[in-house]
């Protein structure tokens, strides 16, 4: 095969963020004894909030730390919560996150089937304690041959730092055998543009390519994922 390992995104590309993200909202707003507050319009502008600060995350604009809060202060304050410190729903909604997954479909068959075969890594934005609560009860910490998370390196994706952190980090030092996985423009493919390393565009939603962004594949399905391999 024409690559001998792999760097998977986490969220989104492996696992459903979106099915993590509900179930964790509701939990914590169950814990502040606010069952019946939460409904569609109001976790899709969570979404908008939450997904806007990673994009500035992504752009250097802000830290993580400043992120973690930040979402919930927008949201609360949108709602008018002010009886909820965001700080401490926050911690409840991150411990809650790490609870709840769902398997992006044909993931974890997929990682399995090319388990031994390739060398496999997680790479992903999101915070340490969720991320391994959330890869160990999925099956995922078993498969992989390591996880990489930006909060422990100290760069975000898709800094080429952070990249380089992983390459030095791992058995294969031919930049030309490693291809990242992932749903992402602008954290996984633009990152594996920044580190020089080819980069397969996980892509179920079928949106238009924009030209700025290289990769060898864009794929709806995982399993595709085994012709770009060389495996079909």
């Amino acid at each position: 095969m024409k690559y001998t390992t792999i760097l998977w995104d986490a969220d989104n590309t492996l696992l459903d963020f979106e099915y993590s993200m509900k179930k964790a909202l509701q939990a914590a707003f169950e814990h502040f004894a606010m069952a019946d507050f939460l409904d569609e319009e109001k976790i899709d502008a969570y979404d908008k909030i939450n997904n806007s600060w990673w994009k500035r995350l992504e752009l250097g604009e802000v830290t993580k730390g400043e992120l973690l809060n930040g979402r919930f202060v927008d949201f609360f304050a949108k709602y008018g919560i002010a009886h909820i410190s965001p700080a401490e729903y926050r911690e409840v909604f991150q411990v809650e996150l790490g609870k709840h997954y769902a398997y992006i479909p044909g993931s974890k068959e997929v990682c399995e089937r090319l388990r031994g075969k390739v060398w496999q890594y997680v790479i992903t934005n999101g915070v340490t304690a969720t991320q391994h609560a959330k890869l160990s009860a999925s099956g995922f910490l078993n498969i992989m041959d390591g996880i990489f998370i930006s909060e422990q390196i100290g760069v975000n994706k898709p800094g080429k730092g952070f990249f380089d952190a992983v390459f030095a980090r791992i058995p294969e030092k031919d930049l030309s055998k490693i291809l990242v996985v992932g749903d992402s423009l602008t954290s996984d493919i633009q990152g594996a543009n920044n580190a020089g390393v080819d980069a397969c565009w996980f892509n179920p939603g079928r949106k238009s390519a924009v030209e700025e962004y290289k990769m060898v594949a864009d794929i709806p399905h995982l399993e595709q994922l085994f012709k770009v391999l060389g495996m079909e």
